[in-house]
């Protein structure tokens, strides 16, 4: 059995009756969502936090799955939270938000709202027109993680990135901007003004493609990609917290 990084593992807390689901991104893993998974567990929350198949492991690991495997275990954690409250959020940054938008779309009436944080629902580097071929000559890529303005802050990231997991991710993008119309929970993102990893137009490309009428879009001015490591991280927590209760129009434990 391979190996979790330390720091790395799956999350969860009990909490009272609103649910909590966090996602992590591509090639990162549950350290760079676990401080908003705490926080939001400390706000008396249920939140349940998977560690993606293939993630906090090795790099190997994830170029051997796929969405499918990355949806799997979303939908199941979401069906662990599900049987012990009574509403839900997702919380998705990066890939994490491709997967909220999907759950958003497949479970829409089990979710009170989605969050999300940079979502990556596009790839727009030009040269991965190649990237059918390349996966199969190209093992990997020199990585992209640790966008992060904080000193110091780390979320663990792999090195490199797997082409024939890119590749996977690429086709699931596919599958939710093809879907976004789909999408009616009340949506709250936050964009980074500065992302290194991921163009801004995603968030846009949500904003103008979902069909909720309740809709939020919050700029981070002083943070990079990884946003929730980095130094607007409380007001993530903040304003993620008033969202949920606003949506589920209840307090934790009432």
């Amino acid at each position: 059995m391979v190996q979790v990084m330390p720091g790395c593992e799956a999350w969860s807390a009990e909490g009272g009756e609103v649910g909590a689901l966090v996602l992590h991104g591509f090639t990162g893993n549950p350290s760079s969502t676990r401080p908003l998974a705490e926080a939001l567990a400390d706000r008396g929350f249920a939140v349940e936090m998977p560690r993606l198949p293939g993630h906090g492991t090795r790099w190997q690991e994830l170029g051997k799955t796929t969405w499918h495997d990355w949806a799997r275990e979303a939908v199941a954690a979401h069906e662990a939270l599900r049987a012990r409250t009574t509403a839900r959020v997702v919380v998705g940054q990066s890939m994490g938000g491709a997967l909220a938008l999907y759950l958003a779309a497949t479970r829409g009436p089990h979710l009170s709202g989605v969050v999300l944080i940079n979502p990556y629902v596009r790839e727009g580097d030009p040269r991965l027109k190649a990237l059918p071929l390349l996966k199969w000559v190209l093992p990997g890529v020199p990585g992209v993680g640790n966008d992060i303005a904080k000193p110091d802050a780390d979320e663990k990231p792999y090195a490199r990135v797997p082409l024939r997991a890119l590749a996977s991710v690429v086709a699931f993008q596919r599958r939710v901007r093809d879907h976004l119309g789909a999408v009616t929970a009340p949506t709250l993102v936050f964009t980074s003004r500065q992302d290194h990893v991921v163009d801004t137009g995603n968030s846009r490309l949500v904003l103008d493609g979902i069909s909720a009428v309740d809709v939020e879009q919050v700029w981070l001015e002083r943070s990079y990609h990884v946003a929730t490591l980095d130094v607007e991280a409380q007001e993530i927590v903040d304003r993620t917290v008033a969202f949920i209760n606003r949506v589920t129009a209840t307090t934790p434990g009432s």
